[in-house]
This record gives structure tokens, sequence and C-alpha cells, in this order.
């Protein structure tokens, strides 16, 4: 298991589940941050420096989610 794997697992999910929740939705009005910076990604806008701090800032959380849930597959060897 790699040491990234390892620190990642040391990590609760429940902490996750609430950074992904809070930091990565937030401000929640007009609409978060993540989804437009989503958008942006996809229509090919998100140019700014500021902009791809955000979609970082905001992503982060969701990406550890996801890589904390995800199965590790064992080698055999």
């Amino acid at each position: 298991m790699s040491a990234l794997k390892r620190r990642l697992d040391a990590i609760p999910v429940i902490y996750l589940i609430l950074a992904s929740l809070t930091l990565g939705l937030a401000p929640f009005t007009p609409e978060p941050h993540i989804w437009e910076k989503l958008r942006m990604l996809a229509g090919g806008t998100l140019s700014r420096p500021i902009d791809i701090f955000d979609l970082i800032l905001h992503g982060l959380p969701w990406l550890l989610l996801i890589l904390r849930l995800i199965p590790v597959r064992q080698t055999r060897g």
C-alpha cells in the first residue's frame, strides 16, 4: 500500500464528507462554486488563475473523498 493511501486511510470518512459538503459546495448561493468551476472547465472559459485556484480549493475535498472510498486491489505476489 502506498504512503499516500495509508495517509488517506487515516482520515475518517465523516471528516471528508463534512469537508465536501461545506468547503466543497461553499458558497451555496446562487450556485455552488465547484459546479460553476466545472461548467467553466467544460466550456473552456476556466483561464484566470483565481478560477483555477477555486477549482482546486473546492474540488480537493471531493477528490479526497472519492479516493478514500475507492477500494485498492491487493496484488498477489
